[in-house]
């Protein structure tokens, strides 16, 4: 029943956003599912932690695209309580991933493993760089006219998934060139990227920063 008490009486122009939110979220949901299979499938065969990371964080985005779904479908989409218990989900979604991060860097480390160059891995990376920022640019300028910080906090996602295919495209390189560890040191950075946007989402700072 909570989920029934609105915000405002909703605008024409703001639930034409709404919309948007949604039907970004559902075209992220292929991305992210075919970016994620194709990302860990490479992490795998070429011992990359950052790029099974990579992978992993794609289902964590995932994840909040479909909470964004969830927020923007039926009644609740002018309700506050929807709004609130989705930028608090979303805001978990980043925590989620830390500790796998941290976790696989040490087993990695143990065990010895390297990372070695992956053509799959270039690829599903590069496409990434490419894309990501559109779809979180948009979503976060949708999330600050709908003043939704679950909308900008999955934008948020999808643009640090695009900076961190950056760093795992720049560690593939730079480890054939013998700096092995920047790989697990991307794999790090993403934990506390992860960490910190968390903490923003469930403030709901997302939304206009």
């Amino acid at each position: 029943m909570t989920d029934q008490i609105v915000l405002a009486p909703p605008s024409a122009e703001w639930l034409r956003d709404a919309r948007r939110a949604r039907a970004l979220s559902l075209a992220t949901l292929v991305w992210l599912g075919v970016e994620s299979v194709l990302g860990i499938a490479a992490g795998v065969g070429a011992h990359s932690v950052a790029l099974i990371g990579w992978g992993v964080s794609a289902l964590v985005e995932a994840a909040a695209s479909l909470i964004v779904v969830w927020r923007f479908t039926g009644a609740r989409t002018g309700s506050a309580h929807a709004e609130e218990r989705a930028r608090r989900a979303v805001a978990v979604s980043f925590w989620i991933l830390a500790p796998y991060l941290v976790l696989h860097v040490a087993h990695d480390l143990d065990a010895g493993h390297r990372a070695v160059p992956s053509l799959l891995g270039i690829a599903v990376t590069a496409a990434s760089v490419v894309g990501m920022p559109f779809l979180g640019t948009a979503k976060r300028r949708l999330g600050a006219r709908l003043h939704s910080a679950a909308t900008a906090g999955e934008g948020t996602q999808n643009l640090l998934c695009a900076l961190l295919a950056a760093g795992v495209l720049a560690g593939i390189a730079l480890n054939s060139a013998g700096w092995w560890w920047v790989d697990p040191a991307m794999a790090v950075l993403l934990a506390a990227v992860a960490v910190r946007e968390g903490l923003r989402a469930w403030r709901g700072h997302s939304c206009c920063h």
